[in-house]
């Protein structure tokens, strides 16, 4: 980010020097562009950088100004119903639109942004076509342009529309999405028939503090996402490491047998699998009848009906369709470590436990630092295990539309659908991209996978 803001600090201070140093010509392509490339010989690229200026224009002065001020107050006039003289009836009058005046707000900052980085190139390939032609050179024509973007600045060419369907697909509906934690978008300021407005962090202090039910199910969920991500990536990764030590092992016949065996349950689709599980461990499910058939209990198992059973429940779940993964991940890494290390360490003495946590252990988390942290995030983000095999269940009134097994995504996903509680379900998102951001941005950069990738053989 420092190196950010210094590049950006320098192109501010590229952009008033080029205007000083410049001629005549340049200092003009600073209010017309693409003048500096028509007037030496440039037509095609002063043509398109002339266009862009026209069309920009045009567009602030039908549109863009008036969506960049409807940010301010994002609606004032309300739908109404008239009565109309001429039809004898109520008709509907129309009023703003919160959300579209929001959407068109955003979209015209980024046309705005979009027109500055033009105007830059303008004026920068203007005053280089100065230096170029002080040098006794010519600028280059239109093919020779074109042959620069396919050999020299080829990557440019091949990224150009991947970054523009990224900033129109992600970043726009981002930057979207995270204004409206601002606002009170509720079911109760629902556009047409109602405008919401700005709250400002109102709806971050009351999902930390300002509102006891809601700061409640913040923190406790924000602490069973945590437990539930560590849980599920660690026993995961240490069972499927396990699993594939004891079948690599020497002496183990029918090792693909044991494989294909381990690896059956990712042969079926995840979600079939846990909508079965959810019916199976279901209070009157398969599994307590054939239990209470067979006298073994008196009475339902409430593997999904109990707060605390139902936690250990969708770990112990996580684990039938998460092993395999990292049976087979580690299996792959522990057929290459050299085997002249362990041959070495039988000859200074080491038994298997010594072997496994100075060569075994160490070799893993070095080449799987990375995948545990991805597991990690992917983790917190697991929607698909605790929705569909408890909803988030049980529900508790102590919490604000979420059961005591929902992750803070799963309860976004209620805020959403179920309450259309938009701005909330939108700060929760950020906490979440916060949380996320932190350990794949901070903790993956301090692995020793990123800082000693050469030093380990």
């Amino acid at each position: 980010m420092v190196n950010g803001l210094k590049a950006f600090g320098k192109r501010i201070g590229l952009f008033f020097t080029h205007f000083s140093q410049g001629d005549l010509i340049t200092k003009a392509s600073y209010v017309v562009m693409g003048l500096g490339q028509l007037l030496r010989g440039q037509w095609v690229k002063g043509v398109a950088y002339l266009g862009v200026q026209l069309v920009f224009i045009f567009y602030m002065l039908f549109s863009g100004i008036s969506s960049i001020l409807g940010l301010g107050t994002l609606g004032t006039k309300l739908q109404e119903r008239v009565w109309s003289e001429e039809r004898g009836i109520f008709v509907v009058q129309p009023g703003d639109n919160s959300m579209l005046m929001l959407l068109f707000g955003v979209a015209a900052i980024f046309v705005v942004l979009a027109f500055l980085m033009f105007y830059w190139m303008s004026v920068s390939g203007s005053y280089q076509n100065q230096m170029t032609l002080e040098a006794g050179k010519k600028p280059l024509n239109f093919r020779q342009e074109i042959d620069v973007y396919l050999n020299e600045k080829y990557h440019i060419t091949v990224l150009a529309l991947p970054v523009f369907l990224t900033f129109l697909f992600t970043i726009v509906p981002l930057v979207f999405m995270i204004l409206l934690a601002f606002t009170n978008f509720d079911r109760f300021h629902q556009p047409p028939g109602n405008l919401f407005t700005w709250v400002g962090f109102e709806n971050f202090t009351a999902a930390l503090w300002k509102d006891p039910l809601k700061s409640k199910t913040f923190i406790d969920l924000l602490i069973w996402t945590l437990i539930w991500a560590v849980f599920a990536t660690v026993l995961n990764y240490i069972f499927g490491m396990v699993l594939a030590i004891m079948i690599n092992k020497k002496g183990i016949k029918l090792k693909r047998f044991w494989r294909t065996i381990f690896v059956i349950t990712i042969a079926v689709p995840q979600f079939v699998s846990l909508m079965l599980m959810s019916q199976l461990l279901a209070d009157q499910g398969t599994l307590n009848v054939i239990l209470q058939e067979m006298n073994l209990i008196d009475k339902f198992l409430p593997f999904l009906s109990d707060p605390t059973m139902a936690k250990v429940t969708v770990i112990v779940v996580n684990l039938w369709v998460g092993v395999p993964y990292s049976m087979l991940i580690t299996s792959g890494i522990l057929m290459n470590i050299p085997t002249d290390l362990y041959e070495s360490a039988k000859i200074d003495g080491a038994n298997a436990w010594v072997q496994f946590w100075k060569i075994t252990l160490p070799y893993m988390l070095f080449v799987t630092g990375p995948y545990l942290i991805t597991q990690f995030i992917g983790n917190i983000n697991n929607f698909n295990v605790i929705y569909l095999l408890t909803r988030g269940g049980p529900l508790s009134l102590e919490y604000f539309q979420a059961g005591k097994t929902d992750l803070l995504v799963t309860w976004l996903y209620k805020l959403t659908v179920n309450e259309q509680n938009y701005s909330l379900a939108s700060t929760i998102g950020i906490f979440i991209f916060m949380l996320s951001a932190f350990f794949s941005l901070i903790v993956f950069n301090k692995t020793a996978s990123t800082q000693k990738e050469d030093d380990f053989q």
